[in-house]
């Protein structure tokens, strides 16, 4: 993996993020599918409406999927691998209290709260299809 990582690293080195996320994927044998969903608000506070795409993460058999709002300026073009791999949560989030601190958000917050929910399971979701070492190396593609 020591090879993965400095191949990776030297992408990113060279801007060629969207390389690296390709590397990762084929080496660490992962399958992502990106299906469009609906035209929508997809955020909380959206003021204008984008394409919605489901995309599930596939890898020995496990899978999970989330909803993926496109940025507006790529309107209908599907998300790439490194725009997938680049939005997950990599990294255990800690308390409540440590996310509000370390992103910004008022402890008294319902948004917040739920915000730190969503990113606590989707963290789950990652320790379920990747071990720690392919958690770091994935942790490169941001």
């Amino acid at each position: 993996m020591t090879n993965l990582i400095k191949q990776i690293e030297h992408l990113n080195n060279q801007s060629q993020h969207q390389e690296a996320a390709s590397v990762a994927v084929d080496v660490l044998g992962i399958v992502i599918k990106k299906d469009w969903l609906k035209y929508d608000y997809h955020f909380v506070d959206d003021n204008v409406k984008r394409n919605i795409f489901k995309i599930k993460i596939v890898k020995n058999g496990k899978s999970f999927s989330f909803n993926f709002g496109q940025s507006i300026k790529e309107g209908v073009n599907k998300p790439t691998s490194y725009d997938v791999l680049a939005c997950l949560q990599k990294y255990e989030v800690g308390t409540f209290e440590n996310f509000c601190a370390n992103f910004g958000y008022n402890e008294d917050s319902r948004k917040g709260e739920k915000i730190y929910k969503a990113v606590s399971k989707e963290f789950a979701n990652m320790k379920k299809l990747f071990s720690d070492e392919e958690l770091e190396i994935l942790a490169l593609i941001q």
